[in-house]
């Protein structure tokens, strides 16, 4: 009676095994399959995620959508980038048929998308390299910029629209005009210890780089932070989320504590290079 009893015990225990080991099994499956930042990359023990307003920037980088999981990241014109552990996920947006949505344009794009999702029109503005600042609220209202050698100015020649695409063409001309050297002179110098969502790695120059903090995750216990860093590069390729190369049991995140240069996959920047709009 007590063998029978002891068999009907163990089997019970393998059956409620296999069922925990399924459940864990297909949590772990089913955020891969997720669709956004937030919810496809799992945090390392001991992390969490610092609660964001809904309408703030940091909230929208977070939850940018994310292509299915295995996709590959397209080129403008639709081929696909040839080094596949350089990124852990493809952002889910169109980047345009042209060869101008390279680093820098990806970094500014997202800011633009930000307030341009939060109709924030007269927030949106970069500067050219030669130093012009294009406004969209200016461009909604129907100017458009004329560029003759390194003299540029505003000229009104269509009836005023807000429209998604409208909005497209504006970006376009700011990607053709702006880049890593005038995107970076926007920007204000901060501390590693400091770093939020939405800060900048950037080198200015021809060619620079800059890479986006899209996400970023602290352990109160022992004070650390970690984080999630996108980019787009050449030539004009969709936003990806970046491995990280000096850790591959980290990976897709980096140690904010990172010493005096941060090693990305195609690019090292320096302490000095972290930058914020």
């Amino acid at each position: 009676m007590k063998v029978k009893f002891f068999f009907i015990v163990a089997i019970l225990m393998v059956i409620f095994c296999l069922f925990s080991f399924s459940e864990t099994n297909n949590t772990n499956k089913s955020n891969l399959l997720e669709n956004t930042i937030q919810q496809r990359f799992q945090l390392p023990q001991g992390f969490v995620r610092e609660e964001e307003s809904k309408t703030s920037f940091d909230y929208f980088l977070r939850n940018l959508p994310l292509k299915p999981l295995g996709s590959n990241v397209l080129y403008f014109d639709g081929t696909i980038k040839p080094n596949r552990n350089v990124y852990e996920a493809v952002v889910d947006l169109p980047i345009g048929k042209q060869d101008l949505h390279q680093c820098a344009d990806a970094v500014m794009r997202l800011r633009a998308d930000y307030f341009y999702s939060q109709k924030q029109y007269d927030k949106i503005h970069f500067n050219f390299t030669n130093g012009f600042r294009a406004d969209f609220s200016k461009w909604a209202a129907g100017f458009r910029i004329a560029v003759k050698g390194n003299k540029t100015s505003w000229v009104k020649t269509v009836k005023p629209s807000d429209s998604y695409e409208t909005y497209w063409k504006y970006l376009e001309t700011v990607f053709m005009y702006a880049g890593t050297a005038s995107l970076e002179k926007e920007l204000k110098p901060i501390n590693a210890s400091d770093i939020k969502i939405g800060d900048v790695f950037i080198k200015g120059g021809f060619p620079g780089h800059a890479v986006i903090v899209v996400d970023i995750a602290v352990n109160p216990k022992y004070n650390q932070k970690i984080m999630l860093l996108a980019q787009s590069y050449m030539p004009a390729q969709e936003i990806q989320i970046l491995k990280n190369p000096n850790n591959s049991s980290l990976s897709p995140w980096y140690s904010v504590d990172f010493g005096t240069s941060l090693k990305t996959p195609e690019w090292t920047f320096s302490s000095s290079q972290l930058k914020r709009f």
